[in-house]
């Protein structure tokens, strides 16, 4: 068992995948740069960039990602190795706790990317499933663990990418729906229909936490805990939503 090896053989894939989409670009942009001087200087980006992949480095760690050219290239190219890493590491029951000595080197790695380590024991997963949520709990709590590893691939995901889910309750269905972080109300609501956004009048919400120790749609209501939102509203995580529209 080689941790690393498997990093570094799924790492360098990536690579070699985005130096042939970077050569293509290249060619490109020169054969433009003839009649313009942006794509001449986006050319020799490239080629720097390049030659950064092919000494083995990720293209999230170029030198110039912060600029805009590198921005620039990124939505042109969507590079893989640009993106955002976690690493998910299955180990033992023991391991869960207590890092083993092949998680501190995949950790060690991690720490050289600005990565994060998740843990997770497949057959706790496999176990976890059939649980209600209160055995699930106390079976974590035994274990010493706070969540499950699937768990923290979700939250850690969601915030890497910049996501968040809002609610909406109906008495049939309760449904999540998934935005960006700081969306407004009207966009947010265009993600269930295009008409929510068009004919937007208010949103009514119910924060999560009141909606949770109230418990439910109808007892936050009789608290005072939902409220009338307007167009520049941002969606906070969690809260449970009501669009008012007219098309």
């Amino acid at each position: 068992i080689d941790p690393l090896l498997d990093v570094e053989i799924i790492e360098n894939e990536l690579i070699f995948a985005d130096i042939e989409v970077l050569t293509n670009r290249i060619e490109r942009l020169k054969k433009q740069a003839k009649n313009d001087k942006d794509s001449a200087v986006m050319a020799e980006f490239a080629e720097e960039l390049a030659e950064f992949l092919a000494e083995g480095n990720l293209a999230r760690n170029f030198p110039k990602a912060d600029s805009e050219m590198y921005e620039k290239l990124m939505s042109e190219t969507r590079l893989l190795s640009a993106k955002e890493i976690m690493y998910g590491a299955n180990v033992d029951e023991d391991s869960l706790t207590s890092d083993n000595e092949f998680v501190q080197r995949l950790r060690e790695h991690a720490a050289k990317h600005g990565c994060e380590v998740i843990k997770l024991c497949a057959k706790i997963e496999e176990e976890l499933v059939g649980m209600e949520d209160d055995e699930r709990n106390e079976f974590l709590r035994d274990m010493g663990v706070e969540e499950s590893g699937l768990e923290q691939i979700i939250r850690k995901g969601f915030d890497k990418l910049g996501l968040m889910s809002y609610f909406t309750a109906g008495v049939k269905e309760v449904r999540a729906w998934t935005i960006h972080k700081n969306t407004t109300a009207p966009k947010a609501a265009a993600v269930i229909h295009n008409d929510f956004e068009k004919g937007f009048i208010r949103a009514e919400v119910i924060g999560y936490e009141d909606f949770v120790a109230c418990g439910g749609e109808a007892k936050s209501k009789e608290a005072g805990k939902m409220r009338l939102e307007g167009k520049e509203y941002i969606v906070a995580d969690g809260d449970i939503m009501h669009f008012r529209f007219n098309v």
